[in-house]
């Protein structure tokens, strides 16, 4: 989409809606604006989250996949190189901050961190491509950055949840999950006090999980989108102002380089997260 065939309000609108789709009278109804697609109810489904989600995590499989398929135990080659790195990584993490024993929380940590990364990876392509790619094709919305969406960010926190309740529930037991919750941090009497602090305690986790990816990811993208507007700007001035082309250049790069550490650090903590909370899952209070 053209920034100078919009006004800035219109844009900025443009480039934050989702292409959602949902069942209305029996048929599939994709919406033009928030206004259709919050009408759609519930049940709507933001395709392009979804399909490039989808699409990154086949990518994740499958390069991963081809390393361990022709590891060698001679000269590693680049790929196997690089996946040995990110593997080496993971398991000092790991080793780190998981005190207990279970073999699935490496891979899960790995999966995390690789699909977290590919996922905020996207917020990288420039701001404008993505759309006038899809318009090509006849599609009017599409969002390539599944970490701006916090359905996707929902998504993955509530899944590390469930695992989090799932092993408090196996390791410690019903009883002693209701005992964590009851009895700590102050004495047995106070038993309320402690069951409200503990349960918004354990309600937090998935939220700030979800929030803090989205939010960091939301922020970048409409900074991203600021910028562009910058270029638009420049390109409907009359004399052409070469201030503001240069310094929508220089912010462009800057913010890019910035962002390649935001992408990263973002990932990383979100697999940190999950290790510790998995970790604090598997520990018995006395």
């Amino acid at each position: 989409m053209a920034s100078e065939t919009l006004t800035s309000s219109e844009y900025i609108k443009h480039h934050l809606q989702n292409l959602t789709c949902g069942i209305q009278e029996g048929h599939v109804h994709c919406a033009h604006d928030a206004a259709e697609a919050k009408a759609l109810g519930f049940w709507a489904l933001n395709v392009d989250t979804f399909l490039v989600s989808l699409i990154l995590g086949a990518v994740f499989l499958y390069f991963f996949h081809r390393a361990a398929k022709n590891a060698s135990a001679g000269i590693p080659g680049t790929l196997q190189n690089f996946v040995e790195w990110i593997i080496e990584f993971i398991d000092t993490s790991v080793r780190g901050s998981f005190t207990a024993k279970n073999d699935m929380v490496a891979p899960l940590a790995l999966t995390v961190f690789a699909w977290v990364f590919l996922m905020n990876l996207m917020d990288l392509i420039p701001i404008d491509f993505g759309p006038q790619f899809v318009e090509a094709m006849g599609v009017s919305h599409f969002k390539f950055v599944p970490s701006t969406d916090p359905n996707a960010t929902f998504g993955m926190s509530l899944s590390v949840f469930a695992l989090v309740l799932y092993y408090s529930f196996k390791m410690k037991g019903a009883g002693g999950f209701f005992a964590e919750l009851a009895f700590q941090p102050f004495p047995k009497f106070l038993l309320p006090v402690n069951l409200l602090l503990e349960g918004v305690n354990l309600i937090a986790k998935p939220i700030s999980l979800a929030l803090r990816l989205f939010g960091n990811m939301y922020a970048g993208e409409m900074i991203f989108i600021l910028i562009a507007l910058m270029g638009g700007a420049w390109a409907t001035a009359s004399l052409g102002n070469v201030t503001l082309f240069g310094s929508q250049i220089l912010l462009s790069l800057g913010w890019g380089i910035f962002h390649i550490l935001i992408v990263t650090l973002q990932a990383f903590i979100f697999m940190t997260l999950t290790i510790v909370y998995l970790d604090m899952a598997h520990q018995e209070h006395h």
